[in-house]
Order: structure tokens, then C-alpha cells, then sequence
């Protein structure tokens, strides 16, 4: 089975300094419609942890609204080359204590995401509207678990592709997904994601479902990998005038030039 427009990710640890993750400015991270506060930022977890599944971000589910906005600002301008956004299973339908399976507490994750680069200004209904700089359709999570067994490999131990509570990422793996093109994505001071539409809801759309079934979007992880440009924003102080004064532009020999002399 091929893979094609994103990468696996099967290492434990950021040998080689991709992830981008220190150079986030956490306290101006913020997530629109996040079901707590600062759910947004506590998915932007150190690669280590990246297959952990709390805590994790989710529309509210008091609503029928699953909907994602999620602003990320760096602390320096950086080049980001690959996305990760990773959740526990297309619909993750977890079984209550008597064997039915509990849909107060059923998640899906993100069907798909819109990437903007450098929009600090952007609404629901803007990011809806507009094409954003890449739109990239996500992999379900079980994926990562078929392609394991196509080939013939054991599964990591963890969550099955039904979305369990353990720690685990579906196959001990995560997907890379390349943002091109990479012009677009150079010098970034800030990321934006948003998140429209999730499997339940086009597994819904696609069968005619009812629309009170509701579940919630959820997501375990975001992450990007690439470089520091060492390009920091600093705020510049400028003084403007209105209304230039003669006594603040005067220069030697004369108030406005030199100073003139006869027969020159």
C-alpha cells in the first residue's frame, strides 16, 4: 500500500533538532472554540511526548460547533517544512462499563486542516472563506496501524484503532505531512490552523445522518518541524511630525542651508 503526501514518523526522540516546538511563544498561543482553556496550548507538547493522548484539545461538546481556529506565534521568524497533527482514531467510540459503547464521551478527529502562514487577523468565518496557503486532507490515525500490518510488522503497544485510553499512538508512529510550496512558509512569525470539518462529520454528511450526532472534534498533538532563522520582531519607536518646526532644523551658518554671502 503506498503512501503518498506524507511521511512516517517512527523515532522516540528529536535527534536531529527538527521540531520547532522551543520556538513557540506559548503565552500568545490561543485557540478559538477550545472546549477548556489553553487546551490549544497543551497539544503543542515536546516531540517526546508527542504520542501521548492527554491532555488533548476538542471543540465543546455542549454544542453541535466542531470547529477549530488555532493560532501559533514564534518567538523568532522561522522555516517550517512539515506539519504533524495527530488524534486517537477517526471516531473514538470508548465503551462504558456495561459494554455499550459511551457516546458522551466519542471524539473524531480533524478531517482536514487549512494552513495560513502570517494571518493574525483571521475569524471563523474568514479562514472558512478563504483558500488558506495549504489545505492538506489527513490521514486517518489507523493508517499508521494498516500499513504496520500490510508489511507484516508487530504493532507498538498502545491504543488500537478504536481510540483506547492508553498513552500509545496508533502504531508507536506519527505522519509528517509536507507544507509546500515552501516559499510560502519561510520567515514565518506565526501559524494558523483551521480545522472545519472532522470523520464523523463527513461519514455523517456521506450517509445522510442525523444531524443531533454531533461528535466533537478532538486532536492529541500538533507539531512542526524545521529550522530557527535567529530573525526576531522587536517593536521600532518612531517619531512622527506633523508640522516641522524651524528651530529643530537648524545647521551651521544658516537656519535652513549654508549661509549665503555676497557675490557667491
Amino acid at each position: 500500500m503506498a503512501c503518498t503526501g506524507h511521511s512516517h514518523d517512527y523515532e522516540d526522540e528529536d535527534q536531529l533538532g527538527l521540531s520547532l516546538q522551543r520556538y513557540i511563544d506559548m503565552p500568545r498561543v490561543y485557540c478559538l472554540n477550545e472546549h477548556t482553556t489553553n487546551a490549544g496550548q497543551s497539544i503543542l507538547k515536546p516531540f517526546e511526548d508527542r504520542l501521548t493522548v492527554h491532555p488533548s484539545l476538542q471543540s465543546p461538546r455542549d454544542d453541535d460547533d466542531i470547529e477549530l481556529l488555532f493560532h501559533i506565534p514564534f518567538s523568532e521568524a522561522v522555516t517550517i517544512r512539515n506539519i504533524c497533527v495527530h488524534s486517537r482514531a477517526s471516531i473514538y467510540a470508548p465503551q462504558s462499563s456495561n459494554g455499550t459503547i459511551d457516546r458522551d464521551r466519542a471524539t473524531s478527529a480533524p478531517f482536514s486542516v487549512k494552513v495560513f502562514a502570517n494571518r493574525s487577523d483571521l475569524d471563523f468565518d474568514t479562514a472558512r472563506d478563504l483558500e488558506g496557503d495549504v489545505r492538506i486532507d489527513l490521514a486517518p490515525p489507523e493508517h499508521l496501524a494498516e500499513i504496520q500490518v500490510n508489511q507484516s510488522q508487530p504493532l507498538d503497544a498502545g491504543m488500537g484503532s478504536s481510540g483506547g485510553d492508553g498513552d500509545g499512538g496508533v502504531g508507536g508512529a506519527t505522519l509528517d505531512y509536507p507544507l509546500r510550496p515552501g516559499s510560502k512558509f519561510k520567515y514565518c512569525n506565526s501559524i494558523t490552523l483551521f480545522f472545519g470539518d472532522n470523520f464523523a462529520s463527513k461519514l455523517a454528511e456521506a450517509e445522510g445522518g442525523d444531524a443531533d450526532e454531533v461528535i466533537p472534534t478532538e486532536i492529541t498533538y500538533v507539531g512542526f518541524k524545521g529550522e530557527g532563522t535567529s530573525v526576531k520582531r522587536v517593536a521600532v519607536k518612531a517619531v512622527y511630525e506633523t508640522r516641522g518646526m524651524k528651530k529643530d532644523h537648524t545647521v551651521p551658518g544658516g537656519e535652513f542651508g549654508a549661509e549665503s554671502k555676497p557675490g557667491v
